[in-house]
């Protein structure tokens, strides 16, 4: 069996294409130090006792001044700047991942019913879905996360930051999913195996989801790659501009935007490190994204 997976045409593609290797590499250490990060980080920056303020602004080992223990040097509260990265891409992760979950089951469930019930019901979701298509996901996200402000008491703000801010980029990202769904589910539900399970009288849900949904996961797997790189950096955005994750939540968008302070003080690591580092986990993330888009549709190969 392992010599058949090993001899499949996506096996075979991904050993041949130098590219999505070195994709895979990073993407792996990436998610592997964001998890391992409190086995694998020097400090933990959300502990005030970890760091000292006096190893603040120290540069990288390279550089004249630095100390052999922050290899990627400091910040200016003195936190290690490697471990930070890692908390920062352990959180970025987190809400990235769980936002395309929610975008995900959200996004196939209607445009699965879309497809397969057709109607009035399939042209309110994909009226909607164009008015928010209209609509750049940065915008869609601020407008949610402004009326969950308003509704939210003040005193619960804090605490359900990260979740507001989750809910916000998964409502921005789930058109893709419907619209994909929905016209795959267009195609497979003419096909013979559906005609039949119909007439069987099995029911709706069993058809979209037992028989629709595994022969149109190829698209959507696709989809989901590509969203979750956009999920990061959307997050990153907000963090950015201070409407999503405080300064005191290292997120990999919360430290862009405290570097962005030192920009032209000399300490230039405390910007470029984590932006770096952003830059090679979207794009590596976009890398496996094309990859599997040619997998899946070999007529682009």
């Amino acid at each position: 069996m392992l010599a058949r997976i090993w001899d499949s045409d996506g096996v075979y593609a991904f050993r041949h294409s130098p590219a999505a290797i070195i994709a895979a590499i990073v993407a792996i250490l990436v998610i592997g130090g964001a998890v391992f990060a409190p086995w694998i980080a020097r400090t933990d920056p959300y502990d005030l006792s970890s760091f000292n303020l006096l190893d603040g602004l120290l540069p990288p080992v390279w550089e004249s001044g630095s100390d052999p223990r922050f290899l990627l040097g400091t910040d200016d509260q003195g936190r290690d700047m490697v471990s930070s990265i890692l908390y920062g891409a352990r959180l970025s992760l987190m809400i990235g991942l769980s936002a395309m979950a929610i975008a995900t089951v959200l996004g196939v469930t209607l445009g699965l019913a879309a497809g397969y019930y057709g109607g009035k019901f399939d042209a309110v979701v994909m009226r909607i879905a164009d008015v928010q298509l209209a609509l750049p996901a940065i915008l869609t996200a601020l407008l949610i996360d402004g009326i969950a402000r308003g509704i939210l008491p003040p005193d619960q703000q804090e605490n359900l930051r990260v979740v507001v801010l989750t809910i916000a980029i998964a409502l921005s990202l789930w058109v893709n999913f419907a619209r994909t769904a929905r016209a795959s589910t267009f195609v497979e539900r003419n096909k013979e195996y559906v005609q039949a399970a119909m007439i069987m009288g099995q029911h709706p849900l069993r058809v979209m989801f037992w028989h629709i949904l595994p022969n149109i996961l190829g698209p959507l797997l696709v989809i989901m790659t590509v969203d979750l790189a956009s999920a990061i950096l959307l997050e990153a955005t907000l963090s950015f501009l201070g409407i999503g994750l405080p300064a005191d939540s290292p997120s990999l968008g919360t430290l862009i935007r405290i570097g962005m302070g030192f920009l032209f003080s000399g300490e230039w690591w405390i910007l470029w490190v984590p932006a770096l580092f952003l830059v090679a986990l979207v794009v590596s993330i976009n890398i496996l994204g094309d990859f599997l888009r040619d997998v899946f549709n070999p007529r682009l190969r």
